[in-house]
């Protein structure tokens, strides 16, 4: 809880917090701006937005291939081991998208082309693409809302998402959305900033969970424990209800001095804490684990709370939804059910 600065709840800025995040996944945009502001002790509406604008974070398909915010420092570091992956160079693209690797060598320099100095909406960049020789047919497949053609070409740094025209997103390149933009460093590189990154927010972790977390399996699990390895001693491994973790060795006497704790924390859909699958509903987390749901319904807070979990702490809860009626400017109260 301390690491994800949910306990205490702190003073970081925007940026900082998807930094130590290891960023926030973005789909629905009150999600991913629930997630920064429940971390901060003061926040406004629009924060996120706005450091989108001024190129404090970027937007694009990041781990697992789903929509994220990214510091735009390091975001290039995580986007290099999916690219690593070269998981659209696997025969199922071929025979499912009629893409070879020559298909490839003459898209990724076509969007790089229509992008240069330019802020395209999907049907525009769709346009750019179709027009060149060989890839008339990928015009349905690019349309799709899933995006999996571009996802590669965001991954290798050729794209990312610009700021929606109307109801229509927008594609650009991210030296463009951000002065800050790093590039895409080599996966050698990259690996010891990711994987830091990571076990500094969620260790203790094993090399399984990592993996998943990053690609839900896209990279090999044998590149994966090769990046490991170079790593050393700045991972320590400890025991947790007897399976073996890693966690950054410097962190050991942190964890050693942690004692339990009762916050109660209510977190949006689409968040770490969320288990795998699909489950994206708005979670609560009491003593570091999940112990319910909840959901905003007018101004009542309904929060599901697990059988298994024991009695609801009511006191927590109806302070956390007082602090979350702040955040959302509005007065909320709560109610509390089993599931």
């Amino acid at each position: 809880m301390r690491r994800q600065l949910l306990d205490p709840i702190g003073t970081s800025s925007v940026p900082q917090v998807v930094r130590r995040l290891c960023g926030v996944q973005a789909q629905v945009a009150s999600s991913a701006e629930l997630a920064v502001r429940v971390r901060r002790t003061s926040s406004r509406r629009g924060e996120v937005a706005r450091a989108l604008a001024e190129g404090r974070l970027i937007k694009t398909w990041a781990m697992r291939g789903t929509l994220h915010l990214l510091t735009p420092e390091e975001g290039g570091a995580f986007l290099s081991l999916l690219a690593a992956g070269r998981s659209w160079e696997r025969p199922s693209w071929e025979r499912y998208f009629g893409m070879t690797n020559k298909h490839w060598d003459v898209l990724r320099p076509a969007v790089r082309e229509a992008l240069d100095g330019k802020l395209l909406t999907r049907d525009e960049l769709i346009a750019a693409v179709v027009a060149q020789r060989g890839l008339t047919h990928i015009g349905e497949a690019l349309r799709s809302g899933w995006g999996t053609l571009l996802k590669p070409l965001a991954w290798q740094g050729d794209l990312c998402f610009g700021p929606n025209r109307g109801t229509r997103v927008t594609f650009m390149r991210p030296q463009a959305a951000s002065s800050r933009w790093a590039g895409v460093l080599a996966p050698d590189e990259a690996a010891p900033i990711v994987i830091v990154a990571y076990f500094a927010a969620y260790g203790p972790a094993t090399i399984e969970n990592f993996r998943n977390w990053l690609s839900g399996g896209r990279v090999s699990a044998r590149q994966i424990r090769t990046w490991f390895s170079a790593l050393g001693a700045r991972l320590a491994e400890i025991e947790v209800d007897g399976e073996r973790r890693y966690i950054l060795a410097e962190h050991v006497d942190e964890l050693s001095a942690a004692r339990p704790g009762k916050t109660v924390r209510l977190l949006p859909g689409f968040h770490q804490y969320s288990r795998q699958a699909g489950w994206i509903a708005p979670i609560v987390v009491a003593g570091g684990s999940v112990k319910g749901t909840w959901e905003l319904d007018g101004n009542e807070v309904r929060v599901g709370w697990f059988k298994q979990a024991g009695t609801p702490p009511r006191t927590q809860l109806k302070a956390e939804v007082e602090r979350l009626a702040s955040i959302l400017d509005r007065d909320l109260r709560v109610e509390v059910g089993l599931l």
